[in-house]
Order: structure tokens, then sequence, then C-alpha cells
């Protein structure tokens, strides 16, 4: 991957280290625990980035040294810190790599992501995870045939699919409803969260007298970049026969 012009890459083994350019707000126990626009995007995983904030910009005294140290052969040895706010504590919460082979990350703090109630970049609430500056997402109505089956059966047909392409992933189909068999599915308690997508609901499809959980997902209020999939369904082909063009997706 190429960085970004103006930016600067680390690396160490599989562990890349990049400046952030976005304003970041951390919230915990109703307090801002921290807020920079200095972030460090760190690749400690190849899928997506983990923020790293300059000490400088969080309030360290919602902080405290609990005894533990986290290991990482690229990052070196991390002392944790307990997080404290509003009456609420998360242990472990925070790491600090004082003696890193990254230089930048010495004074730097990584603050747990789920163990926070809230990240903003800029003046827009992120979920799952920070967002890589890398992924893209385009939407695209397409002409392709589209044909869902399962047993033999045809539960979703149509030649107007919107396909959605995410760096990185394999291309997904969204139908629309009127294309497909609603009668067979019924609305599941499962939900999810992308942070380029939004919030999805999921769907379960009638088998005979069984159910088979989850095959088909939709989001009914996409964040703006994604809003051309909006009450659309898309299938797992894991979980249905979805063919394309005729030829099955495997």
């Amino acid at each position: 991957m190429k960085a970004p012009t103006g930016s600067t890459t680390r690396q160490r083994g599989r562990v890349r280290v990049e400046d952030g350019k976005k304003r970041l707000r951390v919230y915990f126990g109703g307090a801002v625990v921290a807020d920079t626009t200095r972030p460090l995007l760190v690749w400690e995983k190849p899928a997506y980035p983990a923020y790293y904030l300059p000490e400088a910009d969080v309030r360290m005294e919602l902080l405290s040294p609990d005894g533990g140290v986290v290991h990482s052969p690229s990052r070196g040895d991390a002392e944790t810190f307990t997080v404290r706010a509003g009456g609420r504590e998360a242990a472990g919460a925070a790491l600090r790599y004082g003696h890193s082979p990254f230089e930048e990350l010495r004074d730097a703090i990584r603050l747990e992501w789920n163990a926070m109630d809230a990240w903003f970049e800029e003046d827009e609430q992120v979920f799952t995870h920070p967002r890589d500056p890398y992924t893209r997402v385009d939407i695209l109505p397409s002409s392709r045939h589209i044909r869902i089956e399962t047993g033999g059966e045809t539960i979703a047909e149509t030649t107007k699919p919107t396909l959605l392409f995410e760096t990185g992933l394999r291309t997904r189909y969204y139908l629309p409803k009127t294309h497909v068999r609603m009668d067979l599915l019924t609305p599941s308690e499962t939900v999810s969260h992308c942070p380029y997508k939004g919030e999805a609901e999921y769907w379960s499809l009638r088998v005979g007298d069984g159910v088979r959980a989850d095959v088909a997902w939709s989001y009914r209020t996409p964040l703006p970049e994604s809003q051309k999939v909006a009450g659309l369904l898309s299938f797992y082909p894991e979980k249905v026969d979805l063919y394309v063009d005729g030829i099955l997706e495997t």
C-alpha cells in the first residue's frame, strides 16, 4: 500500500505506523478522555488500524496504572491503565508502550475501542473499529441476473441488483425487497455495525419446518456514503445458493 501524500509510514515486521489527520475524540463515563488532531494509525493486524493518541492530548488524570503488562513482539512491553470517569471504570482499557522500538509510540496511549463509550472522527461517531484510509466502498447499479435458491426453490431473483465493492472483501449483491420472497423471511434479533455502512439488521429463512438463521442483512438507514443500499437485501452465499448470470458463487 502506498501512503497518502504528506504522510509518513514507519514499519517493523507486520506493524505499520502512520500519522492521522482527523480530529479524534473519545468518550467514557460522560467525560472526554482524549481530544486530538494528531492521532497515530497503527496497523497491529492487516484488516484495519488502531488509534494511538498523544499522551499530551489524553486526560491522564482519568488513567491509573494497574500493574498489568502486555507484550507485543513488534511493539514491545506495554503497561496497562484503568480508566475511571463518571463513577465507572474500565480495567486495563489503556496501554502505553513506554520502551517501544517505535519511538513515536513511547509517548502515546492506546485506548481499547470497545471499552470506551463513543469515538468521533471530526463530528461523526464511528462504530466497530477505526476507518481504514485505504478502504474504498463503491456502490453501483447493475443489470446482472441474480438468483437466490435453497433446496432448488427460488427465493429471490432480479436483473436490477446493486453491487457493493469494498476493498479486500468479496462483492456483495443487494436486491430490492420487491424481488425477494419476503414471505419466507423473518426479522432476526441480530444486529451488526460497520464503520463504512452503519447498522445492519438481519433476516432468517424458513426452510420446511426449520429456520436458517441470519441468511440475509439490510441497512435500513446506512451512513451517508452507503445510502445507495438503503432498504436492500443481501444474502450470504455460504448459507444459500447465489447465482450470478447463471454461475454459482462459491
